[in-house]
């Protein structure tokens, strides 16, 4: 068994887990990260990075379904599905090296095994096999980095081979037939579109009204709409009762709005209902770390209730984004090393889902925006009117800005249309900053570009818009 001293512990390499390391390190704490898979957690190898990979093939697809529009003929074109899940594999294996370069160039230790807290002081890696202790490791500080998984729930039998998590769903060698996507959030709209462009019939229930229930109403509207253009069977308001395998597929019985039931037969079915945090056997029932609903609390240094224990990513709660765990990570390896950070701004998170059309977004909705007292503007300008959209041929969509009516503040940016997520990081500085709707449009955006939206959405708040 191998002894270790040093600054900072990490338990976990995802998004949150690598960048704290790597800041700290910068920063001069000698430290050390634990890993028991591979460096970049889920993000990297079995998130964010490969479906972004697959979702781009998904693109393609649709492309080369219209591609005569474009003057191309394409005749007997063969598709390998199986390319398409060994390309995102290559993408996110180059994505976790990278991470291992980033390690040895900012001087982080890497340990492989399961690293237990034992103190603010100790943590032991053990064998992730045997259970065997391997290292122990004496340190000032610890940073609980673990992530999530998705959400198991008992009327759900995933069995990972008819009913899949989403993990499954990037795996698989041959596209289905058929499949149901039971949840429309993020996850499961975007690989319900994958699957779909891959001529799988897809059906989407969503407990809620809308589907990406979270985001402005006539985002989620707009969605909808693109996709059941694109084929797909949307059950909204709809709940299911249960879904299990069957020697051939799937059954899943729903239960609707009005009471009535109905069972679903398909080839398979994709648990993609939310996520839960990795909290079990990491020591944190023994150090008596404060959890609340399955999520590690934490204040906004991100500091437990343990001393010199810290939590960071999707473990320490929502928002569950690959974004918020880096900004988490960067404040929480600043505030141990002494030094003066404003901790994250949550209220100014941009959430990004990469369907097509993409959806973007940040701030409140106009519903909220309204529920919290504001008088509001609001602009709205549709990529039908957009010279660069219809130049791409993708006119599917608008961007839409909630400003304070008096005194200018942006409030919330809602979009959705090719390459929006590309596209709110301006709406995410000009909150930092606090501009005001009349300094968004009045700032030159550069002609013909997609990016035109959001000076015009912001015109149009004040009346002033030109091209719509």
């Amino acid at each position: 068994m191998a002894t270790h001293e040093c600054d900072l512990v990490v338990v976990g390499s995802g998004p949150g887990g690598y960048v704290a390391a790597i800041r700290a390190s910068q920063l001069g704490l000698k430290t050390i990260c634990i890993e028991r898979d591979k460096l970049g957690g889920v993000c990297l190898n079995i998130g964010c990075i490969p479906s972004k990979a697959l979702l781009k093939n998904a693109q393609y697809m649709n492309f080369f379904k219209h591609a005569s529009d474009y003057g191309f003929h394409i005749e007997k074109m063969s598709v390998d599905f199986s390319r398409a899940i060994s390309r995102s594999r290559e993408v996110a294996d180059k994505m976790s090296n990278g991470v291992s370069f980033l390690f040895k160039k900012n001087k982080v230790e890497r340990l492989s095994g399961h690293g237990t807290v034992v103190s603010g002081q100790k943590v032991e890696v053990r064998d992730p096999n045997s259970g065997a202790i391997t290292d122990t490791i004496s340190c000032k500080n610890v940073i609980i980095a673990t992530g999530a998984r998705t959400r198991m729930f008992p009327f759900i039998e995933v069995d990972h081979k008819h009913v899949w998590t989403s993990t499954d769903a990037i795996f698989q060698q041959e596209a289905p037939s058929s499949l149901i996507v039971i949840g429309a959030g993020a996850i499961g709209v975007e690989l319900a579109y994958f699957y779909n462009a891959y001529e799988t019939k897809v059906t989407i229930i969503e407990m809620m009204k809308n589907i990406v229930p979270v985001e402005d109403i006539d985002v989620s509207k707009e969605l909808e709409k693109s996709f059941k253009k694109q084929g797909m069977t949307l059950l909204t308001e709809t709940k299911v009762i249960s879904a299990k395998p069957t020697a051939t597929g799937v059954e899943v019985l729903v239960e609707k709005k009005d009471g009535s039931r109905e069972t679903l037969i398909a080839d398979r079915a994709l648990n993609a209902v939310g996520v839960q945090g990795n909290i079990e056997n990491i020591g944190l029932e023994q150090l008596g770390i404060a959890m609340e609903r399955g999520w590690i609390v934490v204040d906004k240094y991100l500091r437990t209730n343990i001393p010199n224990v810290y939590a960071i990513g999707d473990v320490a709660g929502p928002p569950w984004l690959a974004h918020k765990a880096s900004a988490e990570g960067i404040v929480c390896a600043e505030f141990i090393a002494g030094h003066e950070t404003p901790g994250v701004d949550y209220k100014n998170i941009p959430g990004c889902t990469y369907c097509n059309p993409q959806v973007a977004s940040l701030g409140l909705t106009e519903a909220k925006a309204k529920e919290a007292g504001y008088e509001i503007k609001v602009g709205k300008f549709p990529f039908t009117a957009s010279g660069k959209a219809h130049g791409i041929g993708e006119t599917t969509g608008f961007v839409k800005l909630v400003f304070d009516a008096k005194y200018g503040e942006l409030l919330g940016a809602h979009m959705i249309g090719q390459d929006v997520t590309e596209m709110i990081a301006e709406l995410g500085l000009a909150r930092t900053l606090e501009a005001t709707g009349p300094t968004i449009f009045r700032t030159i955006h550069a002609h013909p570009t997609l990016s035109e939206a959001v000076m015009e959405a912001a015109a149009g708040a004040w009346g002033e818009a030109v091209n719509f």
